[in-house]
């Protein structure tokens, strides 16, 4: 009996490790358990032609909604920039997906930044945040206590906790929400833009807001190729720092997006 359980505890032990890694194409994607001490647990995505030794590369930071928030690492595959790269989308980036058990940290964030830096040869020009609904919340709140680390950034359907977020001024940022959104309502966005422009800070800012948009509408964008071609077109050594408006992101790109990812259908609309 004792070698029974041995070897049941053995298989399970075996399955766990296969599980927290996972080698697709074009990288690697592993789970990072208890890296920091009070900190996040999260997935770390390596690109297959990264090396140290040649140059540094970006990184991305994806946050992820509300329903997300746990113990179960896999919840934050439900969707968003992991779950998107392991379908095939390729990101030419270190990325980093962490878990949230509630309201996100910029302080916990910008830990994980440092860790990444000691860790990984980091383009720290080029560090860039994007999150839907809460993770729209943990991404401005991230950028306005850290914009001088952070390229750019872009806030899918949320809003910033500071009444004053003089930070979002000082980074590239792209802010989207639906008129139509029940869940997050559209004026958390709109006091964002309103603060930036009547007190002359929105020279890096720009925003959408898409009509009859509801709450999961966005989420598509974690597999348009536009979303990151937006963020890669911003480094922090631009002189002077400007936001791209070359092209814009379209009904059109979210449903041609959902057409050709049918396996994605209805997966988002309660976050």
């Amino acid at each position: 009996m004792k070698r029974f359980i041995c070897f049941l505890l053995l298989c399970l032990s075996v399955s766990l490790s296969v599980s927290s890694q996972e080698r697709i194409a074009k990288g690697t994607i592993v789970a990072r358990h208890n890296v920091l001490p009070d900190n996040y647990n999260f997935w770390l995505y390596t690109p297959s032609d990264y090396d140290p030794r040649v140059h540094p590369v970006p990184l991305v930071f994806y946050l992820h909604g509300a329903s997300c928030c746990g113990y179960d690492l896999n919840k934050v595959r439900r969707y968003g920039t992991i779950d998107a790269i392991a379908k095939g989308k390729i990101v030419p980036a270190i990325v980093i997906a962490p878990q949230s058990r509630g309201a996100w940290s910029p302080k916990k964030l910008n830990e994980l930044l440092e860790w990444a830096k000691r860790n990984f040869s980091i383009d720290t020009t080029r560090v860039y945040v994007l999150g839907m609904s809460l993770g729209g919340y943990g991404t401005m709140d991230f950028v306005n206590a850290y914009p001088e680390k952070i390229a750019a950034a872009i806030a899918f359907c949320g809003g910033c906790s500071s009444k004053q977020p003089d930070g979002l001024g000082k980074t590239c940022l792209w802010i989207m929400h639906g008129t139509a959104d029940r869940a997050v309502g559209i004026n958390c966005s709109k006091q964002v833009v309103d603060y930036l422009q009547r007190t002359g800070q929105d020279k890096l800012l720009r925003y959408d807001w898409m009509q009859g948009g509801s709450h999961g509408v966005y989420a598509r964008c974690f597999f348009l190729q536009k979303t990151y071609d937006w963020l890669f077109s911003h480094s922090l050594k631009d002189n002077p720092r400007r936001v791209d408006r070359s092209f814009d992101i379209t009904r059109e790109d979210i449903q041609q997006t959902y057409s050709e990812l049918k396996w994605f259908k209805g997966m988002f609309e309660d976050d």
